[in-house]
This record gives structure tokens, C-alpha cells and sequence, in this order.
């Protein structure tokens, strides 16, 4: 009986020690892995392939342990220590498909001579080692001979947007504001925008000034004046893929504040249209009308009136054009029609000028050949017919005459540095009244524009007509006339002109002849795209051998000008 007890009691405290041990066994891999995680200076995540690793030979040690106190117990048999046959029994999977540390489906005896090992579990990733904890492999349990085990040193734990919110280079250039990113640089920063009208674009202005001349109508014996003058002007240009057209005109008011009484207007529109026909043809058409008062410096000129006579002018033309080759070749129609209005006298009453209207009716045809893409010689060959309006004139004249002309000329293109043409001649007019005598000449025509650099620009322009007159027995005159202009754009706002003019009129049938020179300079400030301050000065001579002609004119202006 004695003897039962006492193996009762002891398979108590034996009971009692495993319970201590398997409490202990639970608390002691804590407390360890704390105080590798203080040596190893862990702060963050540990790894769970460290923790497994550690339990692992945590939990041998406890067998081990457990079986050497078996060995002294008083039955006096000692109990059998459990050893794997091989290193990599301890790391088979024994049927455990869940990864968990606490077994499978069927909790197991951790402490049983027949526990199986403790499955591999796949190690966390973290975020500064991504690729080296999906790939890293757990290592089987060490035996007693093996050597002591590596733990890996995990590195710091860090953020999510750690990688994003990288350090700032102190020397790196400070990256400005999407608002203030920088914009191409305009041609001209200070050009009008127009207005949108369907698919033209508006540029009109109106210019409001004043006029300080020492001769308010340019006339021989003119008086001093000051005028108040307002010129409206409209530019339009479309924008069609193939074809062109664009539109210019202005309108001027003369009006005296003080002086010399004049009160007049002028004004003129010009419209031109390019078309591309089939077969490579081109068609271009002119459309222009021209109403001002007739100039002091008139060939014609009536005694005793209050104020200059209106005189109209409707011109067009239209032409075809077709390039074969290098050869070019182009045939224009043109008509043109002066309209002038009756003289008021200073007696009183209405002189009537219609035996002055005329049509002039002219066909051209050009043929060129183009030697080079910038020079293109061309011959031209003209043919038209005048009608006056009155077959006999007051003077019982017959003014009505034929016309024939011919030219020869070259034609510039080197973009934008030379473009235009020049062209020399002769003309004549025969009239139909064989008393008149025919009105022969030289011609020269020019429109050349150059560019010499960048903001400056040079013009010159030249042209020459024929003039009629209903003086009895007399025909007309040829008028030459050439402009040479400069402009300048000193700065993006501030634009310098400048103007040269000389014209010679030769009367046919006598030795009169009239020369006028003209000079005129001006500057333009522009405030900003919509205004500008303007002022400008000229001067204009006209010499005669004829007498009463003679004229000499100063003029200053300031004015302001509004355009859109």
C-alpha cells in the first residue's frame, strides 16, 4: 500500500513538473527573442523565420531537458530521447497544408516522442527588402553538432513612402510654378488681334490728331491753318487653305479749328482676290475706289472757284495666270473710270467738268521665264482705248485715243530680304482728233521692298501715268511719280518712318513741266496693343516754269491712334 502511494505521488510531481515545463517553454521564447531584439537593436518588424528558427531550438532543449529528468526518476528506466534519422526529417511536412505554427487540422503533442516538426512558414516581406523575404528559405533545425545558427539582422523598418520622400539636393535648381512656364516669344509682341468674322480677321483703327500747316490746301498764296483730322482705317485678311483675299481702305476728315476754312474728305478701298483654277491656272482679281478732292497740283486748273472739285476713281482688273515649265505666262484685263464733279465758282453758280470723264480700257499680256528661283525677266505688252464720256469736248475737241505700250522688267523673289519687280518702257496715245498731237514717252514702273536685317524695312515704288486735259489744242501730260520709304522698328513699341517723294510732270506740246518734292519723317509709340501716340513732319515743294503754280507746304501732327 505504501508503495502505491508513493508511485501515485510521484506520477503527481511528474504531472506537475510538465505542466511547469510547458508554461515555461511558452514564456521563455519571448523573453529571448526580446533580449536578441535589444542586442541586435531591433526596432522594427522581426523576422518570422528568426521567431520560427527559435522556437524551434527552444523546443529541442526543452525535450532534451525533459528527457534527462526522466532518466532520474525513481522508476530508474530512462526514457528515450527522440533523434531525427536525418537532417531534413525535422523539416518535412507531415501532412500540414495550413502554414500555421499551431499545427494542422489535429492538434499535435509538441512534447510527445512522435511530434512531427514544426512546418516552414513563408517569411514576411517587408518594405526596404522586398525580393530577399520572398525568396529567403528557411533553414532546417540544427542538431546538437551542428554549428550555432545565424540569425539574419533585419535593417531598420521604414516607411511606405519612403522611397518617395527622398532627401531634397540643397544645390538642385528650385523647379518655378506651372502657371509661370515660359511662353514663346512673340514676332511682335505690340501687333493688333484682330477680330474674328467667320474667316476673316478685323484690324480696324481710327487715329484722332491735329495738323499745324503753313498752307491748309498746298496751293500757291495757301494761308496757315490747324486741323483737326480723323482717319478710320480697316485691314482684313482670310485664312482659306488655297485661295486668298484681303481688304483695305481708310477714310480721312479734314476739318479747320483755326486758319484758312477747309472742310473736305477722302477715302479709298481696295479689295483683291487669288483663286487656283484647275490645270494649274491662277485667277486674280482687283477691285478698287478712290473719292478725294482733286489736288491743287492738278495739270487742270479752273480760276475762281471756292474749293477743289470731287474727283472718283473705279479701277479693276482681272487676270489669269499659268506657269509651264520655268516659262510663265499671264494675260489681265483692266478698266478704269475717273468721275469728276462739278467746280463751285466764287461768283456763284456750278462749272460742269463732264466733258472730263473718261474709261480707260486696257488688255496686257505678260510672258516670263524663270532663270533662277529668285529672277524671273518678263516682257509685257499692253493695248487699250480711251472714251471720254463727251465724243467733243467744250473745246470741240475729240479726246477719245488709242493706247499701246510695251515693257520689259525683272522680277525679284529672295523671300523676305528683296521681293517685287521693276520694268522699263514706252507709251503712246494717239488721239482721234488728228489736231491733238499723240502723246509719246519713256515709262518706268517700279514696286520693290527690301529688308537689309531684322525691323527695317525699305520700299520703293514707281509708277507712270497718262493725264488728260481739255486745255484746246493740248493733249494731256505724263506724270512720273517715286516714293522711296523706310521703316524702322526701333523697339518692340516704338517704330520710326520715314518718306522721300519726287514726281516730274511733262505737258506734252509745250516746254512746262512741274517738279514736287516731298520729305516726310514720323514716329509711333505704341502704349500697348490697342493705342499709340503718333507724330509726324512734312514738307512738300512744287517748282513750275508755269506761272502761278508754285508751292511750298510745312505741316506738323500729333494724334492718337485706337486699333483692335
Amino acid at each position: 500500500m505504501p508503495r502505491l502511494q508513493s508511485r501515485t505521488r510521484t506520477a503527481e510531481r511528474a504531472e506537475t513538473i510538465r505542466m511547469l515545463l510547458l508554461a515555461a517553454t511558452a514564456l521563455l521564447p519571448m523573453s529571448t527573442v526580446s533580449v536578441l531584439a535589444q542586442n541586435l537593436e531591433l526596432r522594427g518588424e522581426v523576422s518570422e523565420s528568426a521567431i520560427l528558427s527559435d522556437q524551434q531550438t527552444k523546443t529541442r532543449e526543452m525535450a532534451q531537458a525533459q528527457a534527462a529528468q526522466g532518466t532520474s526518476s525513481t522508476s530508474g528506466v530512462p526514457s528515450p530521447v527522440y533523434h531525427p534519422s536525418n537532417a531534413t526529417s525535422d523539416s518535412t511536412d507531415t501532412g500540414l497544408s495550413t502554414g500555421s505554427i499551431f499545427g494542422a487540422q489535429q492538434p499535435t503533442d509538441t512534447f510527445a516522442d512522435d511530434a512531427p516538426p514544426l512546418p516552414r512558414r513563408r517569411p514576411a516581406a517587408t518594405s526596404s527588402q522586398p525580393e530577399q523575404a520572398t525568396t529567403e528559405e528557411i533553414s532546417p533545425p540544427a542538431q546538437d553538432d551542428d554549428p550555432p545558427l545565424d540569425l539574419p539582422t533585419n535593417s531598420r523598418a521604414t516607411t511606405i513612402d519612403t522611397e518617395e520622400d527622398l532627401r531634397l539636393n540643397p544645390r538642385a535648381e528650385r523647379t518655378g510654378a506651372i502657371e509661370s512656364a515660359t511662353r514663346e516669344q512673340e514676332a511682335d509682341p505690340f501687333a493688333p488681334t484682330g477680330i474674328r468674322v467667320g474667316s476673316f480677321t478685323l484690324r480696324p483703327s481710327v487715329e484722332q490728331g491735329i495738323t499745324s500747316t503753313s498752307n491748309a490746301d498746298s496751293s500757291n498764296g495757301g494761308r496757315p491753318a490747324t486741323l483737326s483730322e480723323t482717319a478710320l482705317r480697316l485691314n482684313a485678311t482670310s485664312d482659306w487653305s488655297k485661295n486668298s483675299a484681303s481688304i483695305d481702305g481708310y477714310v480721312l476728315l479734314r476739318k479747320t479749328l483755326s486758319g484758312d476754312e477747309v472742310e473736305d474728305a477722302r477715302g479709298r478701298l481696295d479689295t483683291n482676290l487669288n483663286i487656283d483654277l484647275d490645270n494649274e491656272w491662277r485667277a486674280v482679281g482687283k477691285l478698287g475706289y478712290e473719292a478725294a478732292p482733286e489736288s491743287a497740283s492738278s495739270p487742270v486748273v479752273i480760276t475762281g472757284t471756292t474749293s477743289e472739285p470731287l474727283r472718283q476713281t473705279i479701277d479693276g482688273s482681272l487676270g489669269i495666270e499659268k506657269d509651264v515649265g520655268k516659262a510663265r505666262i499671264g494675260l489681265t484685263g483692266a478698266v478704269e473710270r475717273d468721275i469728276y464733279g462739278d467746280a463751285e465758282l466764287s461768283t456763284g453758280g456750278l462749272l460742269s467738268q463732264k466733258d472730263r470723264n473718261s474709261t480707260l480700257y486696257t488688255a496686257t499680256l505678260r510672258t516670263g521665264y524663270e532663270i533662277s528661283p529668285a529672277l524671273t525677266p518678263f516682257l509685257e505688252f499692253e493695248a487699250g482705248r480711251r472714251l471720254y464720256d463727251e465724243r467733243i469736248d467744250t473745246g470741240g475737241f475729240e479726246r477719245s485715243a488709242n493706247r499701246l505700250g510695251t515693257r520689259a522688267g525683272l522680277e525679284f523673289d529672295l523671300g523676305e530680304k528683296l521681293a517685287g519687280e521693276f520694268s522699263a518702257g514706252w507709251l503712246r496715245e494717239s488721239f482721234d482728233d488728228n489736231r491733238v498731237a499723240p502723246i509719246s514717252a519713256a515709262t518706268v514702273n517700279a514696286d520693290l521692298r527690301w529688308s537689309p536685317e531684322r525691323g527695317t524695312t525699305i520700299g520703293l515704288r514707281g509708277t507712270t501715268a497718262v493725264e488728260g486735259t481739255t486745255t484746246p489744242g493740248e493733249g494731256g501730260s505724263i506724270f512720273y511719280s517715286g516714293r522711296l520709304s523706310a521703316e524702322r522698328q526701333i523697339r518692340a513699341n516704338l517704330t520710326a518712318t520715314a518718306l522721300l517723294g519726287l514726281d516730274w510732270r511733262d505737258y506734252s506740246g509745250s516746254d512746262g513741266h512741274d517738279l514736287i518734292f516731298s520729305a516726310e519723317a514720323g514716329l509711333t509709340w505704341w502704349l500697348n496693343r490697342y493705342a499709340g501716340i503718333t507724330t509726324r513732319a512734312r514738307h512738300e515743294t512744287l517748282s513750275s516754269n508755269l506761272p502761278g503754280r508754285d508751292a511750298r507746304t510745312n505741316s506738323i501732327y500729333v494724334g492718337l491712334t485706337l486699333r483692335r
